[in-house]
C-alpha cells in the first residue's frame, strides 16, 4: 500500500510517498502557489508520477486557515450573543496590548459592532435556562443577517458550555432560513468557560470556514479526478488527524496543521532512535516553529493565538516567529539591521531565486557565505543565482559602509539570535534547561543554522533526521487520528467524590471512543488519555494534570496537582485546589512508516564531493562538502563541513563533529571527539 503526506508551506510544498510493502520513500518538493495552493500540490503529485487509485491514504497539512486569519481575508461574519454581552469581543480581558504604552489601541476584531446582534435569552452558570429566545427574536436575527449579506455566523451565548439548548435553537433557525450561511455555536467549537476566549475562538472558526471549505472541496475533487477514492485526512493543531469533512466544520483546529506534523514526526523519530528529550526546530521559508518534547511527550496548551486573535482549542505548544529562509533583511530607524518578519515568500522569493525578488534575505546571505550550494536546483526547478544574491546583500551592506561578507554574516547571526529567543521562551521561561535537550532540526533552512543555535544556547547535541526538507510531510504519515472531549466543571476537589469524577470521565471517554468507531477503528486500536485542568483556589489560570483511573482517593488528585505545579514552577504548597475542566484525548492508532536505515557500505572519503571556501565569522575557510546519502552508519567527520542532500544542507561549523547513527540521523556534537 502507498501512503502520501503533503505539507503545504508558505514557500514550498513538500511531499513524501511511502511504500508500505517495500519501505521505500520518495520525496518531492515544489514551490507553493499562494493564489491556489492546490496547484502546487497537484504539480508535486504529477512529479511523483503516482497512480492515486493505488494510494491507501493521503494526509495533508495546510496553512489556509492560518493565512486567512492573518490576512484578514475571511468571510463576512456576524455574531449572535446574549443581550448585554455584545461587546465581550471588544473588551476582551481589559489588558493593555502594549504594557507600557497607555495610548496603545487594541487591534480591530474580525466582526464590526454593527454585525454583533443581541438576543434576549439567558442560561445560568449551572445550566438552568432562565429565558429561551422567542421565535420573533430569532426571526429578527434572520432578517438582519439576510440584509447584511453575511457568509458566516457565530452563535455565542452566556454559559452555553453548561447547557447549549438556546444555542442549538438559534442555529437551527438560521440554518433553516439561510442554508447558505455557515453557522457554528460556541458549545460545538469550545464547550468551556471563559466567555471571551470561547466567543473569540468560535468567531475565528466561522470566519475562516467558508474559505477552508472551498479549498478542501477543491482538493478532494482534484484528487478524485486523479483516481483517489478514500477520505482525505487533515492534520490538526493537537497533533492528530481528522477527516477533511470534519475539519470543514471546525477549521479552527487546523491552525497549526503543518508545524504540528513536524513535532509528531520528531517525537516518533526521537523515541525510536533514543532521543526522548528534544527541542524541535523547524525553519522553513517563511517562519520558524519550535516546540519542547520531554520524555517523548510534547507540550500542550489552550492559550494559543493566531496573530493577535485568541485560539483556545487544545493545541501543541508551538512558538512561531517570522524568521525563515525568505525573511527579508532591512535597516530600521537609526540604521539598525533587522531580519523579518516580512518574507519574500514563494513569489517572488529571495533574490537568488531569479524570480523578481530584489531584497536580501537569509537565503541570499547563506549563498553569499558559501553555505548553500548553487549547483542542484531547489525544489526541482529553482537554480540559485549567486550573483543576484551578492548584488542584493551588497546593496544593503553599502548603506552601512561594510562589505558583503560581513553583512551576510550579520544577517545570519541576527536570524540565529531571533530563533534562539524563540527557543528560550518554550524552555528557560518554562523552567527547562535547554542544555538537557537535543536540538532536533528540520525544514529547508533548519540544518543550515542548527549548530549555531545550539552553540548560542549551550546545547551539546543536534539531531538532523533523514529527509529534513520534507520532514513535516513525513510527520503527517506518523500522526494518529485524534479526538478531544472536554467538559467544564469548576469544583473544589474537597467537594467532589472520586466516583463522580470517574463517572464524568467515563462519559467523555465513551463519546470519544464512539467517534473513533465512526472512523473505523476497532477497540484494540484505540488509546485514551485523561487529564484535568486544575489550579489553586483563587488562581486565574490552570495546569494540565494527568488523571490516572487507578487513583484511590481525591487526595491523590491533589497530590498529582502539587507534583505538576512543582515541576512547572519549582514550588508547591498543600493549599486548597479546584478542578476547572476535564479532558479526554482518544487516539485511533494506525500503522507507522518504517524509518530509513543508514547504509552499511561506503566511507567518508567516498562521500566527499568537493571542497570550497565557506565564510565563518566572515573569514573564508576551506570546507569539505559531502553527499549525505553516501555517508554510512558510524561515519564521523570534523567540522568545518557541509553535508548536502535534496532540499537542504547541514552546516557543521568549526568546533563541531558530525556522525551518522543506525537510523540515518545526522548527530552533530559540539566540542566532541
Amino acid at each position: 500500500m502507498l501512503w502520501l503526506g503533503i505539507d503545504v508551506g508558505g514557500t514550498f510544498t513538500d511531499l513524501v510517498l511511502y511504500d508500505e510493502a517495500t519501505g521505500a520513500i520518495r520525496l518531492e518538493k515544489t514551490p507553493s502557489t499562494p493564489r491556489d495552493h492546490a496547484e502546487g500540490m497537484m504539480t508535486g503529485i504529477g512529479r511523483l508520477a503516482v497512480e492515486l487509485a493505488g494510494v491507501e491514504r493521503i494526509a495533508h497539512g495546510t496553512t489556509v486557515a492560518t493565512n486567512t486569519a492573518l490576512e484578514r481575508s475571511g468571510a463576512r461574519t456576524a455574531v449572535i450573543t446574549t443581550r448585554g454581552f455584545r461587546d465581550v469581543l471588544e473588551v476582551g480581558r481589559g489588558n493593555r496590548v502594549v504594557l507600557y504604552d497607555i495610548k496603545a489601541t487594541r487591534p480591530p476584531g474580525l466582526v464590526p459592532r454593527s454585525l454583533r446582534l443581541e438576543v434576549d435569552e439567558r442560561t445560568l452558570f449551572d445550566g438552568t435556562v432562565l429565558r429561551t429566545p422567542a421565535p420573533e427574536e430569532l426571526e429578527r436575527v434572520v432578517q438582519a443577517l439576510r440584509a447584511a449579506g453575511v457568509e458566516a455566523a457565530a452563535v455565542c451565548y452566556l454559559h452555553a458550555y453548561a447547557n447549549d439548548d438556546n444555542e442549538r435553537r438559534t442555529k437551527a433557525a438560521i440554518a433553516t432560513a439561510l442554508p447558505e450561511v455557515f453557522v457554528s455555536t460556541s458549545s460545538e467549537v469550545l464547550p468551556e468557560y471563559r466567555e471571551y476566549e470561547r466567543f473569540a475562538t468560535t468567531v475565528l472558526n466561522v470566519y475562516v470556514a467558508p474559505r477552508v471549505r472551498r479549498y478542501l472541496t477543491s482538493i478532494a475533487a482534484r484528487l478524485a479526478e486523479r483516481g483517489y477514492r478514500r477520505p482525505l485526512a487533515v492534520m490538526t493543531s493537537n497533533g492528530g488527524t481528522l477527516p477533511a469533512e470534519r475539519v470543514v466544520d471546525f477549521p479552527v483546529h487546523s491552525m497549526l496543521s503543518g508545524p504540528a506534523a513536524g513535532v509528531i514526526g520528531a517525537a516518533h523519530v526521537g523515541g525510536v532512535s533514543g532521543h526522548a528529550n528534544l527541542i524541535t526546530y523547524d525553519m522553513g521559508g517563511t517562519s520558524t516553529d519550535v516546540c519542547l518534547v520531554r520524555d517523548g511527550q510534547f507540550a500542550m496548551t489552550t492559550e494559543g493565538r493566531v496573530g493577535t486573535l485568541p485560539n483556545k482549542v487544545l493545541q501543541l505548544e508551538i512558538n512561531s516567529i517570522g524568521a525563515g529562509g525568505g525573511s527579508i533583511a532591512w535597516l530600521g530607524a537609526g540604521g539598525f539591521l533587522n531580519v523579518g518578519p516580512q518574507s519574500a515568500g514563494a513569489a517572488p522569493g529571495p533574490a537568488c531565486y531569479g524570480r523578481g525578488g530584489e531584497e536580501p534575505t537569509v537565503t541570499d546571505a547563506n549563498v553569499v557565505l558559501g553555505r548553500l550550494g548553487t549547483v542542484e536546483p531547489l525544489g526541482g526547478e529553482i537554480r540559485l543565482d549567486a550573483g543576484r544574491a551578492r548584488t542584493a546583500v551588497t546593496r544593503l551592506a553599502g548603506a552601512l559602509g561594510i562589505d558583503a561578507a560581513r553583512m551576510a554574516d550579520g544577517i545570519v547571526k541576527l536570524a540565529v539570535v531571533k530563533m534562539t529567543g524563540a527557543i528560550k521562551e518554550i524552555s528557560m521561561m518554562r523552567g527547562h534547561d535547554p542544555r538537557a535537550f537535543a536540538l532536533f532540526a528540520y525544514g529547508g533552512a533548519g540544518p543550515l543554522h542548527a549548530a549555531f543555535i545550539a552553540a548560542e544556547l549551550g546545547m551539546s547535541r543536534v539531531v538532523v533526521p533523514p529527509m529534513p526538507g520534507n520532514f513535516s510531510a513525513f510527520g503527517l504519515l506518523v500522526a494518529d487520528v485524534r479526538h478531544d472531549e472536554v467538559r467544564t466543571r469548576v469544583t473544589r476537589t474537597a467537594e467532589l467524590e472520586l466516583a463522580e469524577l470517574q463517572r464524568l470521565f467515563g462519559e467523555l471517554t465513551a463519546r470519544a471512543r464512539a467517534r473513533l468507531a465512526e472512523d473505523g477503528f476497532a477497540p484494540a486500536a484505540m488509546r485514551v488519555q485523561a487529564s484535568l485542568d486544575m489550579r489553586y483556589v483563587g488562581q486565574a489560570f490552570e495546569l494540565s494534570v494527568p488523571f490516572d483511573a487507578g487513583l484511590a482517593v481525591m487526595k491523590d488528585v491533589d497530590r498529582a496537582f502539587y507534583a505538576a505545579h512543582e515541576a512547572r514552577y519549582a514550588h508547591a504548597t498543600a493549599d486548597p485546589v479546584e478542578i476547572v475542566s476535564l479532558r479526554v484525548s482518544a487516539y485511533g492508532v494506525g500503522a507507522k512508516p518504517a524509518l530509513p536505515r543508514a547504509r552499511k557500505d561506503g566511507s567518508v572519503p567516498a562521500a566527499r564531493l568537493a571542497e570550497r571556501a565557506v565564510l565563518f565569522d566572515a573569514v573564508p575557510t576551506a570546507t569539505a562538502v559531502y553527499a549525505r546519502d553516501r555517508l554510512p552508519s558510524g561515519a564521523a567527520l570534523e567540522g568545518p563541513a557541509l553535508i548536502e542532500e535534496a532540499g537542504t544542507t547541514t552546516v557543521v561549523p568549526p568546533g563541531f563533529r558530525a556522525g551518522v547513527d543506525a537510523h540515518a540521523n545526522l548527530i552533530l556534537e559540539r566540542g566532541a571527539r
